[in-house]
């Protein structure tokens, strides 16, 4: 299902920030959250309908280009979210990114907002991470404790590995080093054996005795 849709399960904490990418606009949603005394932060998707309600002083020097209450004014966003948002514009200097955030938050400093959605940032990486490094191409389950599980898994799986590519002394990447072991997991060789005779290298290919498509005369 779209991700859109968890919000629909997520039980919402009163006083609790939740920090959403901008996938996740969806105002009616959003209004749950409101009226659950829960704040989130997202990403601004382009808003062609509403008003400015009030405007606070921005700070270029600290990347705040402005912090504004609007109303959304649009026939349907109106009805979806009646009540008044907090848009900010922020610049990343590091890495020349333009950002807009739309949050129910209107306690904390503007800056703070920012800041709270940049560290958002390291779940993304931690996803990649896990991605990237850990071997799961599909879940066996799709409960909390069955995902937690098979990614506990593999995580002392590459922990493992990790500790013996370094107490071995082994030339090869960690990510070569676990392509080797799924290669041989079914034989009796000794490890350093094993290890040693690994080639990365494609082997020459015995030419190929197919017919060629567009070769037919």
């Amino acid at each position: 299902m779209h991700d859109v849709n968890i919000l629909d399960e997520l039980l919402l904490e009163a006083g609790a920030s939740y920090l959403l990418d901008r996938g996740y606009v969806d105002f009616a949603r959003l209004q749950t959250f409101t009226q659950a005394c829960a704040f989130f932060i997202t990403r601004s998707k382009r808003i062609r309908s509403s008003n400015v309600a009030t405007h606070t002083p921005s700070n270029p020097s600290a990347g705040l280009r402005c912090d504004q209450t609007i109303m959304l004014t649009g026939v349907r966003t109106a009805q979806r979210y009646p009540d008044p948002l907090r848009r900010i514009a922020y610049i990343d200097a590091k890495k020349d990114l333009r950002l807009a955030f739309l949050t129910n938050n209107f306690l904390l400093p503007a800056l703070t907002i920012a800041q709270l959605y940049r560290a958002r940032w390291q779940v993304e990486l931690s996803f990649r991470w896990i991605k990237q490094h850990l071997r799961i191409k599909a879940f066996y389950g799709t409960s909390e404790n069955a995902v937690t599980t098979q990614v506990w898994t593999a995580l002392s799986v590459y922990v493992l590995v990790a500790i013996v590519k370094k107490q071995l002394r082994l030339d090869l990447s960690l990510y070569k080093t676990l392509q080797m072991l799924s290669m041989t997991i079914l034989e009796k060789t000794p490890i350093l054996e094993g290890f040693s005779n690994f080639s990365d290298e494609l082997s020459n290919a015995e030419p190929c005795i197919q017919l060629g498509l567009f070769d037919l005369q």
